[in-house]
């Protein structure tokens, strides 16, 4: 069983009256399915859970046909409530239309089929959501799964989970670190990349977004100009195409491209990225040393702590709404300003015993937070901070 705080809310939502539909989206991997296959479970209602990985493509009747069929169950057994559940939604064509008409066509004539909607691609779901189906869902997002869930379920400690990240189909094979790197790099970004990106929004240059994402997770952690990015990267294109491909990526669950905090909106939005993946097993995976050898690298090491306290930031912020940013000034920098509801923190790591914080003295005075952070040895340690709900530091 999956126990995570979600399903929790899943199963009071589908359980009470049909109003809206329920919209559960995450990245590939984190159990979805399997936390609406629990949920049916627990309701007890009869169902239908059908999901469009393998539909074939051009099959924009697909939807329509197994709503029939739920309507079919509906009206043939006692029960006064339907669930009709389908995954990876976003694959059919014109999917939002669709549902709207049909959803529509079943609050006009009463029938009681409750939907639930699943998929691994934020950005074509929430395009679909607000265009189509507005007044008509609520959204829950289940992000990878966190330092807590992993001990709990695989008995990790914090050094396995900043190496091996959170993804709980490859805790088993962690014995065997080629083969885990292979289920990594293969069973998981390869088709997240493929199927989530490739194959349903159109990529004028699918290498260089390959390569975007393999340098993105080299420099994870760090700052990084798309001038400097040009640099490194072949057939590079211009800046406004490698700002939408992080853009994808990041929708994907994959990469981020953490914007530097400003007051003004537009600087913001114009700074040069720091890199940081959603999961740091994708960094991980693409090293060439393996869990016992890096941990005898101290530089190395350090930049594995601070982007596992990154992935715990960021995969918070979207179900916890609060906004991560980096902070930098000529020399003064802080790693992570978290912004959410007019409050402003400040948190800065040093994973070794340095006691250089005047990045963060510089920011305190210029920006004055509600409260600053020193993840370090001799205060909040990095362990520390992955057992917490990010929005707990407010």
């Amino acid at each position: 069983m999956i126990e995570r705080d979600l399903l929790q809310t899943l199963t009071k939502r589908v359980s009470e009256p049909r109003k809206h539909i329920q919209v559960l989206m995450g990245p590939r991997q984190v159990g979805k399915s399997t936390m609406a296959s629990q949920m049916l479970k627990k309701i007890r209602n009869p169902f239908i859970f059908e999901s469009a990985d393998a539909v074939s493509a051009g099959r924009s009747g697909w939807i329509e046909q197994i709503w029939e069929a739920a309507r079919v169950k509906f009206k043939v057994q006692p029960d006064k409530e339907f669930i009709l559940v389908i995954d990876e939604i976003q694959k059919i064509p014109n999917w939002s239309e669709t549902v709207k008409r049909l959803w529509d066509k079943d609050t006009i004539n009463g029938t009681g089929i409750k939907l639930v909607l699943l998929g691994s691609s934020q950005l074509l779901l929430h395009k679909g959501l607000t265009e189509s189906l507005a007044g008509r869902f609520e959204t829950m997002y289940l992000g990878h799964w966190s330092f807590t869930e992993m001990e709990k379920a695989f008995n990790w400690n914090a050094d396995q989970y900043a190496w091996f990240g959170g993804y709980p189909g490859g805790a088993e094979l962690i014995r065997d670190e080629d083969r885990w790197k292979n289920y990594i790099n293969n069973s998981l970004i390869e088709t997240s990349i493929s199927k989530d990106i490739l194959m349903l929004t159109r990529v004028d240059k699918p290498a260089l977004l390959k390569r975007l994402f393999e340098l993105g997770c080299h420099y994870s952690g760090q700052i990084l100009s798309f001038t400097k990015i040009q640099g490194q990267l072949q057939d590079a294109g211009n800046t406004t195409t490698l700002s939408h491909y992080l853009s994808l990526l990041d929708t994907a669950g994959l990469l981020a491209g953490i914007e530097k905090y400003a007051a003004n909106i537009i600087r913001k939005r114009s700074s040069s990225p720091r890199f940081q993946v959603h999961n740091n097993a994708l960094l991980s995976a693409q090293k060439n040393e393996n869990f016992e050898e890096i941990m005898q690298k101290p530089a190395e090491w350090g930049h594995i702590i601070e982007s596992s306290v990154g992935t715990h930031l960021i995969n918070h912020s979207i179900s916890q709404n609060y906004s991560v940013y980096y902070w930098r000034e000529r020399n003064d920098e802080v790693d992570f300003v978290l912004e959410r509801r007019g409050k402003i923190i400040a948190v800065e790591i040093k994973s070794n015993d340095s006691e250089n914080i005047k990045g963060l003295e510089v920011f305190r005075n210029k920006f004055m937070p509600d409260k600053s952070y020193l993840i370090s040895n001799r205060g909040m340690t990095w362990q520390e901070i992955l057992r917490i709900n990010p929005v707990e530091l407010f």
